[in-house]
């Protein structure tokens, strides 16, 4: 027997920690897990492993909101949802804290300080604010496993990490290349976007243009670069195959005086772009000729700095080549290519077979060879003697200063170098038709991530750099002959150890410098050398793309349950993953396992503030998800994030948004649940008892329209979160709770359940309320874990997350009540009718709660059987049904003054005031037997405008309703001394009531009420009524003493006092 008992007033915080309390004790976590393995149908969450270097923000709360309610979700829907939560303890992020805690500002530094205590003091970094975001898990009740969580720096991680590249190497899939990264040559350290966006500045450098000779002609393409430090690795020149070129012939020197070095000859010839040519040249000129640039494709022309680059076996070694990155929105139009300095100059280098070498050492210094003057110097200081030098030989056109942003070290400010840096690589391109076909396999949220954004991004899919130059990481398994430069790939630690020679170390853990110190023996066919390993770690992306399969320390153990949760089936983060984790583990899951990595993936869009702008600690605007937990609780934020916008929409948060959650969605349930559970507690109600049961079809036509109505509100939620809409859900919800459940429901049933007999219609609406409030709780108990649990307890004894899912699945069984489509439409219509009443009152100037003697409903359905709710809602006393609109109306005759003025021009005087004194019916009459004349004038139609009015004393409007028509509503307007007499007992019941609030009584509390009337005479009935509503079981009106300090109030000239004091 489950009787409630009454749950008091709500306090969110208090609540939510006693029932974390309360879940930790009863291990309700575990429950909901275990007591669905009787399905045996898993749904297989991954989650996205965060760093714990940092503390959690907002938009920590966003996602793992996300994470947490899907799961939440199929769990009720019977399915077995393990979540198991991970960490991310490698990378870049790790390195740039620990090396500003440290002040170690280069990889000199770093060795000299220690690479061994150097990354334990990252090792010790990386959890340095775990505690914080195990209480934020907790708090905000994402429920996940972080007590066996996995986590990428333990070796079992490394080792399968290890495994797949071991499967991509064997596949053919890795190899040895260049990636150019932006590089400081005083540190030695390459950098990623992420350190490089910290030291971006302006700056004012040469800018040149180039004469690049053709060989066997006598005319010279100009290009045009900002870093003249590159020219000496120049190997070809990129031009657009449709753009058009054109040759022209210097005829004049230039009429202004010339500025800089540089200069070009009367006569000479020189080739650029044809949209370009007033931006570049300086000198008077004829056009030659116009030709598209793929005419200059394949002419060779003279290497500007000849014994910089050996030309090998390059058969396209400084020549010009079509490129489709070549524009003229600056420049010449004519790209200079230098292969080991630029990505797109590699990129092209790559695919045109130009030499690939460096004329720049890791120093930042020009390599000996490059040019005697140039050997040995650091390249930026080397620009105006390569300019003096390009002079020298007339292979400069002219020179100026460029201003722009160029990316600086963070820790040296010296301007850094792009690069090409050794690299691994893994193959991508090699399965680009199969990661795009895998891509399209998964459900993607919204639909447009997976065939824009990731679409576009993997069609043009590029090789996966996956090694970097830093010291904490995953090292790359990778060991190299250094006699004969056989490569082996170690896929385990077995294989490790069985490989080593005898003198190398057992490493303690796989990181550096630990597996810099082993040294295996060549497994090349007649070689003996040893083996060193490659000193590079993986990109951390691989190492979070391993996640799937390397939390279980995959292949090594748990086969079988990696076998039965892969692919998963939803994993969850922010749009700004899409390029990152969402494609590393559809990378990793393309090359190791030929499979798609997950079926369905939700893409969030990014939480901004209020304005619309990025949350930051210079602007001030960034929030604590505390100050709400502490204040609202954590069900009102994670209420408000759901129902602001579309997850994958950026979120203006807005504090005053989840104080308005708080108060419009919490506390109205839980208003329903207190009125619900007073109530019951008050009569013993057990909603078990059969005895007592009230079958639907024999509860009130209000009772079957709520139930339906919930279950109608139940399936579109359901259908809204299968599509992704939790926004739409949540608001419809709330909808229901707010203006149908308790504005609606609940305050037309108060009286029933005031009744303090026993009843079949009392009966009906506790059951009634009773199935509402279980519904709705489990409903919300995926996006709001607290309060709804609570309600669910006290009217169960059950926690709610251990419920099924109120609408089925394909595992557990529905359990929502009939719909009624009929019902509702006319229930609807009552409704609208009750609002067009009182708009009706408003503009009549009738207060609302002086009631109207009688209404009528013209047009519609047969409501009947609602007209007792529908008249105490208009305030009628009588509610009928009418068929003939014309029964309350009159005819109005108005001139057509436009169609008037024409007939009678001088008489319009005249012939307007006849018609103002005219009866409209006679006129009327008159014109259709074409007999009115008016001044000696025809009357007609055309003359008058007709307007139907309600007669005095009556009121009305009509609505139009969708598959009804119309429907009119007419109120009488007339007041008499009984309609006055029940309007003010109205008022007075309102003042008490709220008296009684004030005071803090309780529901079956009785008062003595004394009451004094001004202006007004109450009959009887009004008093006894006043009576009855307030619980007053003593009360006096008008008794003869007035006392001091009295409530009081004032409507329409009435002047009304009164006591309210509790009754002994």
């Amino acid at each position: 027997m489950v009787v409630p008992n009454s749950p008091g007033e709500l306090n969110p915080v208090a609540l939510e920690n006693s029932l974390m309390q309360t879940w930790n004790e009863e291990k309700t976590f575990e429950k909901s897990i275990d007591n669905r393995k009787v399905n045996t149908s898993p749904f297989t969450f991954l989650e996205g492993p965060p760093t714990a270097n940092g503390k959690p923000g907002i938009h920590h709360v966003l996602s793992r909101l996300y994470k947490d309610m899907v799961c939440r979700w199929k769990t009720m829907e019977g399915h077995i949802v393990e979540r198991k939560g991970g960490w991310d303890t490698h990378g870049l992020p790790v390195e740039i804290e620990v090396q500003k805690k440290l002040d170690l500002m280069s990889n000199e530094a770093i060795e000299e300080y220690g690479m061994e205590k150097f990354n334990q003091k990252c090792k010790e970094s990386v959890w340095e604010y775990e505690e914080s975001w195990r209480e934020m898990t907790e708090r905000m009740a994402f429920w996940v496993d972080m007590d066996n969580p996995y986590i990428t720096l333990h070796d079992e991680y490394i080792e399968s990490a290890w495994w797949s590249l071991k499967q991509m190497h064997d596949k053919g899939l890795l190899f040895r290349g260049h990636k150019v990264l932006p590089y400081c040559p005083q540190t030695g350290t390459s950098y990623s976007t992420h350190e490089v966006s910290q030291g971006y500045k302006e700056v004012s450098e040469p800018a040149v243009f180039i004469k690049f000779k053709l060989v066997g002609e006598d005319a010279s393409i100009l290009a045009w670069t900002t870093t003249p430090w590159t020219l000496p690795g120049n190997v070809g020149l990129a031009v657009g195959p449709d753009v058009t070129y054109c040759r022209i012939r210097v005829n004049a020197n230039p009429s202004d005086s010339w500025k800089g070095r540089g200069g070009a000859k009367i006569g000479e010839e020189l080739i650029l772009a044809k949209d370009l040519l007033g931006d570049v040249l300086r000198h008077h000129m004829e056009i030659i000729e116009e030709f598209p640039g793929s005419v200059l494709v394949g002419k060779s022309y003279s290497p500007i700095f000849p014994d910089a680059i050996e030309r090998g076996d390059s058969d396209t070694a400084w020549t010009v080549v079509g490129a489709d990155f070549v524009t003229t929105t600056d420049g010449t139009g004519v790209v200079h290519t230098a292969v080991m300095y630029g990505e797109d100059d590699y990129n092209l280098g790559m695919k045109m077979g130009f030499p690939a070498q460096h004329t720049v050492g890791m120093d930042g210094k020009f390599i000996s060879g490059t040019h005697d003057i140039l050997d040995g110097r650091y390249v930026k200081e080397c620009d105006s003697d390569i300019i003096d030098l390009l002079e020298k030989e007339d292979k400069l056109y002219r020179e100026h200063i460029y201003t722009h942003d160029y990316p600086h070290c963070w820790r040296t400010d010296h301007p850094l170098l792009y690069y090409a840096m050794d690299s691994w690589f893994v193959r991508m391109t090699a399965v680009k038709g199969k990661i795009i076909q895998y891509n399209s396999e998964v459900e993607w949220a919204p639909e447009w991530t997976g065939t824009k954004r990731m679409g576009e991004w993997l069609s043009n899919i590029k090789d996966w750099a996956i090694s970097r130059e830093r010291y904490w990481g995953t090292p790359i398994p990778v060991w190299i002959c250094q006699e004969c430069q056989h490569e082996h790939c170690i896929g385990s630690i077995d294989e490790m150890m069985s490989m080593k020679t005898d003198d190398s170390p057992k490493p303690p853990e796989l990181h550096r410098p630990y597996v810099d110190d082993v040294k295996l023996n060549c497994n090349n066919e007649g070689c003996s050398g040893e083996m060193i390993r490659e000193p590079y770690v993986m990109d951390c992306w691989f190492d979070s793309g391993c996640a799937s399969f390397a939390q279980w320390h995959y292949p090594f153990e748990n086969k079988e349950k990696f076998e039965g949760v892969f692919p998963v089936d939803y994993i969850c983060e922010a749009v700004d993953q899409t390029r990152g984790w969402f494609y590393s583990l559809l990378a990793v899951s393309t090359t190791v396992f030929d499979n798609v990595a997950y079926k369905r993936c939700l893409s969030l869009g990014h939480i901004l503030d209020k304005d619309g702008k990025k949350m930051s600690k210079s602007r001030g605007n960034v929030v604590n998800p505390w100050d709400h937990f502490n204040k609202e609780g954590s069900d009102s934020i994670r209420w408000y994030m759901m129902t602001q916008s579309a997850p994958w929409t950026p979120t203006n948060f807005d504090s005053n948004g989840v104080r308005e959650s708080y108060a419009k969605m919490f506390l109205t349930l839980w208003n329903v649940h207190r009125f619900y559970s007073d109530y019951a507690a008050l009569d013993g109600f057990d909603p078990e008892d059969s005895l007592g049961h009230v079958n639907v079809k024999e509860r009130s036509p209000l009772d079957q329209w709520v139930l339906s109505r919930m279950a109608t509100v139940a399936e579109s939620y359901h259908e809204n979160f299968v599509s992704w809409d939790f926004h739409k859900a949540g608001r419809e919800l709330e909808n229901f709770v707010i203006n149908d459940l308790s504005n609606w429901y609940v305050r037309r049933s108060r009286r029933r359940l005031w009744n303090e007999d026993d009843s079949n219609d009392k009966r009906s609406c506790q059951h009634t309320l009773h199935e509402i409030l279980l519904t709705v709780c489990r409903l919300m108990a995926p996006v709001a874990p607290f309060i709804p649990d609570q309600i669910h307890r006290d009217l169960t004894g059950l926690s709610v997350h251990l419920a099924d899912w109120p609408v089925g699945s394909s595992l557990v069984s529905s359990n929502l009540p009939t719909q009624n489509w009929v019902l509702e439409q006319e229930m609807a219509l009552v409704r609208k009718l009750a609002e067009t009443g009182r708009r009706v009152r408003v503009e009549a100037g009738r207060r609302q709660r002086l009631p109207c003697k009688s209404g009528w409903i013209v047009g519609g359905p047969d409501i009947s059987e609602f007209h007792d709710i529908l008249a105490e809602e208009l305030n009628v006393v009588s509610l009928t049904t009418e068929e003939d609109l014309d029964r309350f109306q009159k005819i109005e005759i108005a001139p057509n003054r436009k169609a008037l003025g024409k007939k009678c021009r001088q008489d319009l005087p005249a012939v307007l005031n006849l018609l103002s004194e005219a009866d409209p019916d006679n006129i009327l009459l008159e014109i259709e037997a074409e007999i009115c004349i008016l001044e000696g004038y025809d009357i007609t139609m055309e003359d008058i405008e007709i307007r139907r009015v309600e007669k005095e004393g009556y009121a009305a409007a009509t609505i139009s309703v969708d598959e009804i028509g119309d429907v009119s509503l007419v109120l009488d307007m007339r007041l008499d001394e009984e309609l006055l007499s029940k309007g003010l007992s109205r008022d007075i019941i309102r003042h008490v009531q709220a008296k009684r609030k004030e005071m803090n009584l309780e529901v079956e509390s009785s008062i003595k009420l004394e009451v004094w009337v001004e202006g007004q005479d109450l009959f009887v009935e009004d008093w006894n009524h006043i009576q009855t509503e307030t619980r007053a079981g003593d009360a006096t009106l008008n008794d003869e003493k007035i006392p001091k300090n009295l409530n009081s109030f004032e409507v329409d000239g009435i002047n009304v006092k009164f006591i309210v004091s509790l009754l002994d």
